[in-house]
């Protein structure tokens, strides 16, 4: 940290009343953000340290492809970047659905200091390994779901940020990251134009029967990593929120996709089908059924569209962020890959992948490469 973001950070916790708080860093991820835990006289609180020039600019709404493009990955993909601001207005949302997402205490947004609640250390993740029960835990995931998906996506987050659509160029930008990062990393080569050009049309014809569906709130990385057990709370507010910043206005599947092909963790398939069904009673109970084919089609598109970009963005991490820790997840990665391309309907899909990458290099790529 700078001298002058230091001085920042201590003028920031100065005017919150936080100053002389004992600091506890948490551990980072793969962002540019920081998390720092305080305590003083038996309260908490988390800093979010994200400095706003540490990543490149997002895009305005109406931008067009072409002008996303220019601005770089985070605009063509509707990330984030580094606006603060971002996580404030989806926190404010989420909580003013009645779900469990950090209060914020005070911002100052141009520096990237939020004082927000400190929801604890109890990641699902955490739980689950010590025992607590997977179904307990993944139905009350499924309930939150349901409620998110209760109501239409908002244009806006209040005050001021729109919620982007998962639009075409957004998903495609991101399997794209397959044949970019892996190809390189896996099979020693770069993806030829013509294997480059037959993905991309593969993919604009297996998205496009689901980019007019009615788009709801998607969390964007709703898995084990990001989700915290608050049992002390009753119903979907039992399960903490966190790492929202990036959320869009896409499929119902999406998020669901998340929780149960998680990359990090073994989910079985009985407890995905039973998350499922969870899921599916709780839509049928407040009154918002969804078609159980046509929802299982859609899971399937948005599962191999996520895990494409799993492959790719982990690679990515390995090659170009120097973090090989990454590549440990890849097996599982494609293993759910596997899975979702035997749908039928991605049949297609299934015979490039099987032509381009041949199974033995689907696993963990060769560290010196």
């Amino acid at each position: 940290m700078t001298s002058d973001r230091n001085a920042d950070l201590e003028g920031f916790l100065s005017c919150a009343g936080w100053r002389d708080a004992e600091r506890l860093p948490l551990t980072g991820d793969a962002s540019t953000r920081r998390y720092i835990r305080l305590k003083r006289r038996g309260e908490t609180a988390l800093l979010m340290d994200q400095p706003q020039s540490a990543e490149a600019p997002t895009a305005a709404a109406d931008a067009t492809p072409e002008e996303r493009k220019a601005l770089g990955y985070n605009a063509v993909a509707r990330l984030a970047g580094a606006d603060c601001g971002r996580f404030v207005a989806a926190a404010n949302h989420l909580r003013a659905a009645g779900l469990s997402a950090p209060a914020i205490y005070t911002k100052d947004a141009a520096l990237g200091f939020v004082l927000i609640e400190d929801l604890g250390d109890d990641l699902y993740a955490d739980t689950l390994a010590k025992g607590t029960d997977e179904r307990l835990l993944y139905g009350a995931a499924a309930e939150v779901l349901a409620k998110l998906h209760a109501e239409p996506a908002p244009g806006i987050l209040d005050p001021d940020k729109v919620l982007h659509a998962y639009d075409e160029t957004a998903l495609l930008a991101e399997v794209e990251l397959l044949t970019e990062w892996f190809f390189p990393v896996a099979l020693g080569r770069s993806a030829s134009p013509s294997e480059t050009d037959e993905f991309r049309s593969l993919w604009r014809e297996a998205l496009a029967p689901h980019l007019s569906s009615p788009p709801v709130f998607v969390h964007r990385d709703y898995h084990a990593q990001n989700l915290l057990w608050l049992p002390q709370r009753r119903g979907a507010a039992r399960v903490g929120l966190i790492d929202f910043q990036d959320a869009v206005a896409g499929s119902k599947a999406y998020d669901m996709i998340s929780l149960i092909e998680d990359a990090r963790r073994d989910v079985p398939p009985e407890l995905g089908r039973l998350t499922v069904a969870h899921y599916m009673a709780a839509m049928r109970a407040q009154g918002t059924p969804v078609n159980e084919e046509a929802f299982a089609l859609e899971m399937a598109v948005f599962a191999a569209q996520r895990n494409t970009k799993i492959a790719g963005i982990f690679s990515r991490l390995y090659r170009r962020d120097g973090k090989p820790r990454y590549l440990d997840y890849l097996p599982r990665v494609w293993s759910y890959l596997a899975a979702d391309l035997a749908h039928p309907a991605l049949k297609a899909l299934k015979s490039w992948y099987d032509r381009a990458i041949p199974p033995d290099a689907r696993g963990i790529p060769q560290r010196g490469a």
